[in-house]
């Protein structure tokens, strides 16, 4: 058998001669896996699956395309030693520039990833995970960087209006079981309300979502995930929970009382902590309270 033959050299149709020649905005791939490194509890570093896209611009019209092999493997190796950081995007995006040996200027990366935070329960000793998908955008155009944060938080939102209408039936109901009874003691009024005569009527709640997506200002060389989670859900009062007993739930119920909320209230208490955050430059978000009620969602959307 004859042994196949090694060509001396490969064609390179990337080099053939353009038609319609323009400039392209953007040139990449998209939904590459990829493991990346982010902070963990106590300072630590822990390894996720992400998926990423990365682009570069084609200035040069005359170039049919870019080096998509060299831009591939710079993004293998790039956050093997680089951590999730504007400092460290800047690195990266200005290693995908230098790989394309003169066709670009500019370069953007997406990352997606889950990230998880161990959350305490609310009474009890108890503790578990919680999963936040994560959305980190960044762009070098000639020089300049720009990074944004996208995140959810999930919590639930009682109806202020329903709450209303059930304290009214309460009352009736109250006022009509003890229309005779002279006089009340605090054990009798206690022992009714805690009683199934005592709950007449429920405000509806639902479980709801809050997506953010924030501009970073240039002069913080951090991507504050957690600590953005933690205002976002303080604000809120009612994050969903992960470990659940007894005591929990009903310090739950509690939270959700004090915390009654059309989609508008919670638009504007997320505006509030955004527009407070030294770290952000501009801001955008959409709340929806997936209602008991009826079949549709309640929307606000806010930005800043």
């Amino acid at each position: 058998m004859t042994p196949p033959v090694t060509p001396t050299s490969l064609p390179d149709v990337a080099n053939d001669a353009v038609a319609l020649a323009r400039p392209l905005d953007w040139v990449g791939m998209d939904n590459i896996a990829l493991p990346i490194r982010i902070p963990g509890p106590g300072g630590s570093v822990v390894q996720v699956a992400a998926r990423v896209d990365v682009a570069v611009d084609l200035r040069d019209a005359d170039a049919r395309g870019i080096h998509m092999s060299r831009l591939y493997l710079r993004l293998q190796e790039a956050f093997a030693s680089e951590a999730i950081t504007p400092g460290g995007l800047r690195k990266v995006l200005a290693a995908f520039v230098e790989s394309q040996k003169g066709l670009s200027g500019a370069a953007r990366v997406v990352l997606r990833y889950d990230h998880l935070l161990r959350r305490d329960a609310l009474a009890s000793s108890h503790s578990g995970w919680k999963n936040y998908p994560v959305v980190v955008e960044a762009e070098l155009v000639d020089g300049h960087l720009k990074v944004a944060l996208a995140l959810e938080v999930e919590y639930s939102s009682t109806c202020p209006a329903s709450a209303a209408l059930s304290r009214q039936v309460n009352a009736q109901r109250f006022a009509e079981d003890f229309a005779v009874a002279r006089p009340l003691s605090t054990e009798v009024v206690r022992d009714w309300l805690a009683s199934e005569r005592g709950m007449a009527a429920t405000p509806h709640a639902q479980r709801s979502r809050a997506q953010v997506r924030v501009e970073l200002r240039p002069s913080f060389d951090e991507v504050p995930v957690a600590s953005l989670v933690d205002a976002l859900e303080d604000a809120l009062g009612t994050p969903v929970q992960t470990a659940v007993k007894r005591e929990d739930e009903q310090a739950f119920a509690e939270l959700n009382a004090a915390n009654l909320m059309f989609c508008e209230d919670a638009a504007r208490r997320i505006a509030a902590v955004l527009k407070a955050d030294p770290r952000v430059e501009r801001f955008a978000a959409t709340v929806s309270h997936y209602e008991s009620l009826h079949p549709h969602d309640a929307v606000a959307r806010v930005s800043g």
